[in-house]
């Protein structure tokens, strides 16, 4: 009889030549274990998904109640399902006044593409300025959006009228023009290895988008939900974007993305013609309240913090702040954060993957960038303790030691 192991690689997709083999049985916290019994600490959350930790009690409850009630009822926006309409009073209570009208999708990639419509359609435009080294998703249209070649090719002709700034280069801003639609930007491009913006450059983009009566839409996908020690990436910058993508850390393990927007934008995709974007599963009831519950832990003042006050994201600077003290070594080129999402860079490639073997062999669960091979990815759940993040860093330190 075949393995596991064997019917993955028969009968599983496989995006990767070298997969990593691991055969999770169960996670719980910031761990996950083996079926062998061996335990690994994840630093790197289901890629930025896992936020407040793998089977959270309160995102458990809430899936376990709604599970009594029902499941799928109608596609999204007919009925008015109380798991919708709860976690979009939530989130409207976090985010500017602004931003008041929710529409819920199944991942990031899905929210970026129903942005791009939203924003073609309320403008009567077509043209679209992205960033250099971003990433938003592997589907057709977020594709089209990402500059480098190395992900796009051998996928035939993408979306027309795409261009491209550089991020941090004020002047190359000059490509918004009165015919863009939307300029899409990371707050902090993640997968070019946690590149944050130099001090008053997503003012600039904002303020080049309203001279020319362009929407700013902000991918959030990897930086919301707390990961940068504020709710939002963007309340750092103090800018107001006009359409809002979400999704990852959003579900607490649960598929869900949203793009978000003001009742005035969002109101044209009703009319000439309704129905101007759909969904069947988006806005899925479980999902739903997995994220209301999210939402409930993350903002709660009185959320239990192992060796602290506070809640979980007024803890992620200090504890960010501990990667930084503890992660030091002359093969360490440079460490950016910007909260819990983490880059360390290394000398090369080679070196880098080096590490992160050792690491995984050694119980810690490491990765890197799309864009940026070079450097180690660390974003782990926000509730990762104080003697989780010293016994990873000691596991890292002894692994860059070994692959010198």
């Amino acid at each position: 009889m075949p393995t596991e192991r064997e019917l993955f690689l028969r009968h599983l997709a496989q995006t990767s030549s070298t997969p990593l083999f691991l055969e999770i049985e169960r996670a719980e916290g910031c761990w996950m274990y083996h079926k062998d019994g061996k335990k690994i600490l994840d630093l790197i959350s289901g890629i930025g998904v896992s936020s407040v930790g793998h089977r959270h009690p309160a995102v458990i409850n809430a899936i376990e109640a709604q599970l009594k009630k029902h499941l799928h009822l109608m596609v999204y926006g007919e009925f008015v399902q109380s798991p919708q309409v709860m976690l979009a009073e939530k989130l409207s209570k976090l985010l500017p006044k602004e931003i008041d009208s929710f529409y819920f999708v199944n991942s990031g990639a899905e929210a970026i593409e129903g942005a791009m419509k939203l924003a073609r359609r309320f403008t009567g435009r077509e043209k679209m300025v992205a960033f250099k080294n971003s990433y938003h998703g592997s589907t057709q249209g977020a594709m089209s959006i990402m500059s480098n070649e190395s992900i796009r090719k051998g996928y035939g002709a993408l979306l027309p009228g795409i261009s491209f700034a550089t991020f941090n280069d004020e002047k190359s801003l000059s490509v918004i023009s009165g015919d863009t639609a939307c300029v899409i930007i990371e707050a902090i491009q993640g997968e070019a290895g946690v590149i944050l913006p130099e001090k008053g450059f997503l003012k600039k983009v904002k303020e080049r988008c309203d001279e020319t009566g362009a929407l700013l839409i902000l991918d959030e996908i990897q930086t919301g939900f707390g990961r940068t020690g504020s709710f939002m990436a963007f309340e750092s910058f103090r800018i107001l974007p006009g359409i809002l993508c979400m999704a990852k850390g959003m579900g607490g393990g649960m598929p869900i993305g949203c793009f978000a927007s003001s009742g005035e934008i969002m109101k044209v995709l009703s009319e000439d013609p309704a129905l101007g974007h759909l969904t069947t599963f988006g806005g899925n009831a479980v999902s739903c309240v997995a994220a209301g519950a999210v939402v409930d832990v993350l903002a709660s003042p009185l959320t239990p913090l192992p060796g602290g006050e506070g809640n979980l994201i007024s803890a992620v600077r200090g504890k960010s702040e501990l990667f930084r003290k503890l992660l030091v070594h002359p093969k360490i080129k440079e460490l950016r954060s910007a909260g819990l999402l983490i880059a360390v860079e290394f000398e090369s490639r080679e070196f880098n993957m080096k590490v992160i073997s050792s690491c995984i062999e050694n119980g810690v669960l490491t990765d890197w960038f799309l864009f940026n091979d070079k450097s180690m990815r660390i974003a782990p759940p926000l509730t990762i303790t104080h003697e989780e993040i010293e016994f990873a860093c000691d596991v890292i330190r002894k692994a860059i030691a070994s692959a010198s």
